[in-house]
């Protein structure tokens, strides 16, 4: 591989490279918010103990149920496929037109939200059975008890599997290239079928994944120990004095 000629591509097509990345980014970091709630908002439900009795148990079975399709159909299809059913679909089965960006928003945070559903629902039943428990002997309710005690634990541990849910979906959203957004790899191919020189412009390509992936892994470690906080306490004591008196003092 000639570097004169990776150099000269890059200076010629920067502008074209930089957008692309930028929409990656912009895509990969909203959906993932996104996702990232409908999957809070699954899994707390999914792990929610049903009513004895009433309609609510019927209604609470039937979201499970609901969620659970969701999860699995989203889970055991690929995105791309996802994709092309929704953007080319949705014209078709009901007649609404949604641009290319804005399709690109809702199919990767539909499919990010049916993960991290998971990921939510493996971080609550790993806390201790005791806290659940506790909370309910002191009379919160499970809504009180999941926002004040759990849902803070469970977002700690999920941080590194929610990160890495990230950085796939910086990777994964090349496939939206199939309908027509702009994104790096979409990019990287106009460049690539103008100059003919698919293995130098391709792997400018990879560096910028690389440099994006490297970047957001490192501040992830860097909230990740910010939320861990310092290795050792120091308990907040009272700041008096308690002098104890001598034997011989006792004697007087």
């Amino acid at each position: 591989m000639d570097l004169n000629i990776v150099g000269e591509i890059f200076m010629r097509n920067w502008p074209m490279f930089l957008r692309g990345a930028w929409v990656t980014f912009y895509v990969s970091i909203i959906s993932t918010l996104i996702g990232a709630m409908i999957g809070l908002v699954v899994g707390v439900v999914k792990t929610m103990p049903e009513p004895t009795h009433g309609p609510g148990k019927w209604a609470l079975k039937l979201i499970k149920i609901f969620f659970n399709i969701y999860i699995e159909v989203i889970r055991g299809t690929p995105m791309m496929v996802q994709a092309m059913v929704f953007y080319f679909g949705m014209p078709i089965a009901f007649g609404i037109d949604i641009p290319p960006l804005l399709s690109s928003f809702i199919i990767v945070s539909v499919n990010t939200g049916a993960y991290m559903a998971e990921i939510v629902r493996g971080g609550i039943i790993s806390i201790d059975k005791g806290q659940f428990e506790a909370f309910d002997s002191i009379g919160m309710s499970h809504i009180q008890g999941m926002i004040y005690i759990i849902l803070p634990q469970v977002i700690r541990n999920i941080l590194p599997a929610t990160g890495n849910e990230f950085i796939v979906n910086i990777k994964d959203t090349s496939v939206l290239n199939v309908i027509q957004v702009t994104e790096l790899f979409f990019q990287t191919r106009s460049v690539a079928g103008a100059n003919f020189r698919y293995f130098e412009t391709f792997s400018i390509t990879m560096v910028i994944y690389l440099i994006m992936t490297f970047t957001v892994t490192r501040l992830l470690r860097m909230v990740e120990r910010k939320m861990d906080g310092p290795a050792n306490f120091i308990m907040a004591g009272n700041q008096m004095q308690v002098v104890t008196p001598k034997i011989g003092d006792l004697n007087d």
